[in-house]
């Protein structure tokens, strides 16, 4: 809504400071603010969660986010505005990426692919669309922000719901606690789990491993996971440099602001469909390149389109913009597969911290139209294609377990060995009825 708000002008809100003629720089500097905390967040928030639980910083951030939205709205000045518009920022995608790994590693390899295309992104599209509804018969900005930020009061029931990730409690050597959530999901999964789900020499492996503590460094440690996050950080930069392009692109548009909001808020579920089918039966790689380069390529096109054929090039940017948002959903779930547990959370953090770099400069990009009309489709559509070129690069993860530790990762491509996971460590409720007294995969709850 922050955002929203300060691209609007049927709100008025910032009319109250005074901020027109040698002052109108300041709204749109107000929405920098916004992305700057999302930038701090992005990058405390991945360390703060791998240390403390994924579930205490989802929470705690969310409480930060609804707080500092609440005073927001009894702001006396634009300074005090931006400062909270800040710490919002901060909090928002701090629980974003904290909820997005709690859920990929609780969740079944089948559901949590769901969970992070159809649950998180059409959540995320259904409620950019419900905004200028929601807007449009709420024209005070207070009274909108007031609304938004109390509607995080309803997820504080959710901590009586919500477990901890099992995962992160036994890197933590907190083996007793990831037993009862363990044994509990196979109860609700109608699954019979044996007596004993650690032997001793797999509590004593857990426990050497609960002894480790991992910093920001160890993503670029070893040579096989710098690469990764180097590729990982360009993409990350380039899919939102690109979706915040074409989306700052919209007030240009004709029409309604609003509908023109809703549009575009709506042209993201066909996005998400498609990525949640492809990520359920298609590789990683492979998709997401050939997405990348096709958007790319549409992009690219439109400088050879004539003027008056307005029609098709709005077609193209829409394809574009879908393809964008297809490719920032399936992105997600493949870094958080790359990632061992040991880093998961911090890699996705950092990666979501680069991308908002990207969101920096989105709105430059699109200034160079001022030059050529074309040319920032020229330049996001080179970007794109680019992009789709590295991720080739990338380990392929599609039907692989998620590695635990460093050494369990993928290689990248043109490596020639390539490691394998034992099958001990992991434990395996996903089919009903009685299993042996090993479980061999935890990814499989």
């Amino acid at each position: 809504p922050q955002i929203f708000i300060a691209q609007t002008d049927n709100f008025g809100g910032f009319y109250q400071w005074d901020l027109v003629c040698n002052d109108d720089w300041k709204a749109p500097l107000s929405m920098s603010f916004f992305f700057a905390g999302v930038l701090i967040g992005s990058f405390v928030s991945g360390q703060l969660s791998d240390r403390f639980g994924r579930k205490a910083v989802l929470f705690g951030t969310m409480a930060i986010q609804c707080l500092f939205g609440i005073i927001q709205v009894f702001s006396p000045n634009w300074e005090i505005f931006c400062l909270l518009n800040f710490l919002v920022g901060l909090g928002q995608i701090s629980n974003y990426v904290s909820a997005f790994v709690l859920g990929t590693e609780i969740l079944g390899k089948s559901i949590r692919i769901m969970y992070c295309t159809l649950g998180v992104c059409i959540s995320y599209a259904v409620g950019y669309m419900l905004l200028p509804l929601v807007a449009y018969f709420i024209r005070s900005w207070r009274l909108l922000l007031l609304i938004l930020s109390l509607s995080g009061l309803m997820y504080i029931p959710l901590w009586w719901f919500i477990p901890e990730s099992p995962r992160w409690l036994m890197l933590k050597g907190r083996v007793k606690e990831a037993e009862e959530i363990l044994r509990f999901i196979a109860k609700k999964n109608g699954v019979t789990a044996p007596d004993v789900l650690f032997t001793e020499l797999e509590l004593e492996d857990m426990r050497a491993k609960s002894t480790q503590s991992y910093a920001i460094i160890h993503l670029v440690r070893t040579y096989n996971i710098r690469i990764i996050t180097i590729i990982n950080i360009l993409i990350w930069m380039i899919l939102t440099a690109g979706y915040f392009g074409l989306s700052l692109n919209t007030p240009n548009l004709h029409g309604d602001d609003y509908l023109n909001c809703f549009l575009l808020a709506a042209i993201e579920v066909p996005a998400y469909t498609a990525a949640w089918i492809f990520l359920q039966r298609c590789s990683r790689r492979i998709t997401l390149s050939s997405i990348l380069i096709i958007g790319g390529a549409l992009l690219i096109v439109i400088q050879f389109i004539p003027t008056n054929i307005s029609g098709l090039v709005t077609v193209l940017v829409m394809s574009g913009k879908l393809s964008t948002t297809c490719g920032f959903a399936m992105i997600y779930v493949y870094t958080a597969e790359l990632y061992p547990t040991a880093v998961r959370n911090m890699g996705v953090g950092v990666s979501s911290m680069a991308s908002r770099l990207g969101s920096i400069i989105s709105p430059y990009i699109f200034y160079l139209g001022v030059h050529h009309e074309f040319l920032p489709f020229t330049l996001i559509g080179i970007l794109s294609a680019l992009s789709g070129i590295l991720v080739l690069f990338l380990p392929e993860t599609f039907n692989t377990p998620l590695p635990d530790t460093i050494d369990q990762m993928q290689k990248i491509s043109g490596f020639k060995c390539r490691r394998t996971f034992p099958s001990k460590n992991h434990f395996n409720f996903y089919k009903k009825g009685n299993l042996p007294h090993r479980v061999q995969n935890v990814e499989e709850i």
